[in-house]
């Protein structure tokens, strides 16, 4: 049934509406980034820079050790969503298709760990961390984003698990492919959408993550970039606000450009070409 223009325009506004909500802090950071300081402090805030200027960037640079905090936030996002895909994807293929009592405990341990705040975790996490000696080093971090990112991961992995028809591994054990031969070369591939998908949670969680940093990450060296985002801000609350928000723009851009790459990756239909005509 085909929908009514009035409805197709409420539709397009509400999605706008949404946009608009969405990109508005965005825009609103960009704007103050370019923004001198004299438009800064300035009672009258406008959305275009008069006089733009880099000089904000440059500021943010000098203070503080972006790249090197960058980097380090790159390794942890990254470590923590290759390990999260790597572990949960053979075991949300065990969920979705052994029905046994193993699997449906599983299934209700990623509904009950979800239910609670995972910040009730961090002292047990930093005594085995202490015990392990990974307290201030981002191995460690990495641990704790995986252990953080695991339950969504399966429980997301599983769902594309499902949609994936069992008769096409039915089809190919007919053919003779074994076990490991119908995963890698039937399953795995449609997977890909969903395995995407996963991983770039796990990384934008782990990137943006700052509470686990804050705690676990002592030297100023091994900091991730949210956690050196808050040194500008003074002892007495007040935020050096133009290189202030520089810093936390280009905070922003891996996260947008690694969803803007892989994207068409995910949107894509899952099993396209799967079932011969």
């Amino acid at each position: 049934m085909r929908t009514s223009r009035p409805a197709r325009i409420g539709q397009y506004t509400a999605l706008l509406a949404y946009l608009v909500f969405l990109a508005f802090p965005f825009l609103w950071l960009l704007s103050t980034a370019f923004k001198p300081p004299r438009e800064l402090g300035s009672l009258h805030p406008t959305w275009i820079p008069e006089d733009p200027t880099l000089g904000n960037f440059r500021q943010a640079f000098d203070e503080q050790p972006l790249l090197h905090a960058a980097l380090n936030s790159l390794l942890a996002a990254l470590g923590a969503a290759v390990i999260a895909v790597l572990i949960a994807t053979p075991m949300a293929y065990v969920v979705a298709r052994r029905r046994t009592r193993l699997a449906k405990a599983v299934t209700g341990w990623v509904v009950v760990s979800q239910a609670f705040p995972f910040v009730l975790l961090i002292i047990p996490l930093f005594l085995v961390l202490k015990n392990l000696r990974l307290i201030n080093a981002v191995p460690g971090l990495v641990l704790v984003y995986v252990v953080w990112a695991l339950p969504f991961a399966l429980w997301m992995l599983a769902g594309y698990v499902r949609a994936v028809p069992p008769e096409l591994e039915e089809a190919a054990a007919v053919d003779g492919a074994g076990r490991v031969r119908t995963l890698v070369s039937v399953t795995a591939p449609l997977l890909a959408p969903g395995i995407v998908a996963t991983g770039l949670f796990a990384f934008i969680t782990a990137w943006n993550e700052f509470f686990f940093a804050l705690v676990l990450l002592k030297t100023p060296e091994k900091q991730t970039l949210p956690v050196v985002l808050t040194h500008f801000i003074g002892a007495e609350g007040v935020a050096d606000l133009g290189p202030l928000a520089a810093a936390a723009f280009l905070a922003t851009l891996p996260s947008l450009v690694v969803f803007a790459l892989i994207q068409r990756r995910i949107t894509g239909g899952m099993l396209t070409g799967a079932v011969k005509s």
